[in-house]
């Protein structure tokens, strides 16, 4: 499972955007998979943060955008 957070400094607040469910063969291709849905989900924000969850529910990754240089960057 990919999901993406909109993140509010001040006191840690993130309000989900999109979940994307998806079989990959492992966690590159998961990592790969979710920097191109960043791109191309039609989602009411831009994210910036997201997690991959295992099938079992343990976070496999998690990471933030680069909010200094904006949105072209892609997660880490």
């Amino acid at each position: 499972m990919i999901e993406f957070y909109r993140t509010r400094a001040r006191d840690s607040a993130h309000a989900l955007l999109g979940r994307e469910a998806a079989e990959v063969v492992d966690l590159d291709a998961a990592i790969e998979l979710a920097r191109s849905l960043a791109r191309t989900l039609n989602m009411p924000q831009r994210p910036d943060a997201l997690t991959i969850t295992g099938a079992d529910g343990v976070v496999l990754h998690a990471c933030a955008f680069d909010t200094v240089q904006g949105q072209q960057d892609e997660p880490s």
